[in-house]
């Protein structure tokens, strides 16, 4: 299974660099797929403008197959009343920074895939598209098979595999509890249904008749090899690859990757409406980790995005997203496609 997915994807390792908003861009999506594996570019932040810039950078500097990445969430209704009790819990922490809160933008930083985006896309077609929180409408999914890209998605649950096999999927990204960063569930915001990457993992192989990528805790060789082990067609690496120096990863969060403070991660809804994994921090520790009254996904992330620059300004990482998976004990501080050599070493022959 192995040598059929990097057949389908035209990569040589079945090492996928996983899709990180915020702390990479063009640069760590080449070196990965330079090095046989495949490198992915998350588009879900970018402009129409940013995303054309950033597919011609690949583009030009490889020939090699490479990854997009897309998220495919309902946008959400106005929320004034949710906005206004978000924003007078926050208060408090505008007042300890001299901000006014009646000046922070509300909105949303991210954005479902369009047309919009497909028509940017078309003048690349990438080898490989993938999708976080199910998959696009029918006609826009068609579209990019036209092209001849394989599109692949991620599964939390047993439920959400078997729905994208039905929905045409060419590979499932299995992602454990332990993956940093936003989960990828869409039939059921029930946490308790979530599962370690090596309980997910086999049962999802056993109830779906096409490739599974294994994703979450995977930072080295021996992960590897015992995710392969397991069955797996390819793993998806994300939290090992941010002390990487083509990874933008703010010195702030760098330094939290390397202290003791990796240990601890949460799933969190602070800093976007939608669970995602981080490093505990001040604001996870006092408004908890889950709260009710953060806005839904992804209306949160802009007013905290003022807090998270003010603070950072004064080099704290209190109300920064530190997105980290839990095991950071892969993360090295050298390039990617050392990395990527590395983490090949547990493919199993």
């Amino acid at each position: 299974m192995p040598c059929q997915l990097t057949r389908l994807f035209g990569i040589e390792l079945p090492i996928i660099q996983a899709p990180m908003a915020g702390v990479q861009g063009s640069a760590l999506a080449i070196a990965v797929s330079e090095a046989g594996g495949l490198g992915s570019l998350p588009c879900a932040m970018l402009s129409l403008e940013a995303l054309e810039a950033e597919l011609t950078e690949i583009r030009s500097k490889t020939t090699k197959p490479f990854n997009v990445n897309f998220f495919c969430h309902s946008e959400p209704e106005p929320q004034l009343a949710k906005q206004a009790a978000w924003l007078e819990q926050l208060a408090p922490y505008f007042d300890e920074f001299n901000l006014d809160i009646n000046t922070q933008p509300l909105g949303a930083q991210r954005r479902p895939y369009s047309e919009a985006q497909a028509e940017v896309l078309a003048k690349f077609k990438p080898e490989v598209v993938s999708f976080h929180f199910g998959l696009p409408s029918e006609a826009l999914l068609l579209e990019i098979k036209a092209w001849g890209s394989k599109v692949i998605s991620t599964a939390t649950t047993i439920e959400e595999a078997l729905w994208l096999e039905a929905r045409g999927v060419d590979a499932i990204i299995a992602q454990g509890l332990e993956a940093g960063g936003h989960r990828g569930h869409f039939l059921s915001g029930d946490l308790t249904e979530q599962s370690g990457i090596f309980s997910l993992l086999p049962q999802i192989i056993a109830a779906v008749d096409i490739p599974v990528i294994a994703a979450g805790g995977i930072v080295d060789a021996k992960t590897v090899r015992a995710a392969m082990a397991m069955g797996a067609s390819a793993v998806q690496v994300g939290t090992a690859y941010l002390l990487c120096p083509e990874c933008t990863t703010s010195d702030i969060h760098r330094g939290a990757l390397q202290s003791e403070a990796a240990q601890h991660t949460a799933l969190t809804n602070l800093f976007s409406g939608r669970p995602a994994r981080g490093i505990v921090n001040r604001f996870m520790v006092e408004l908890g980790p889950i709260n009710d009254a953060v806005p839904d996904f992804p209306l949160a992330s802009s007013t905290v995005a003022g807090l998270r620059t003010a603070a950072e300004g004064q080099g704290l990482g209190d109300f920064s997203p530190l997105w980290c998976g839990q095991n950071a004990t892969g993360c090295q501080a050298i390039p990617a496609a050392e990395l990527t050599r590395q983490l090949a070493l547990g493919v199993m022959v």
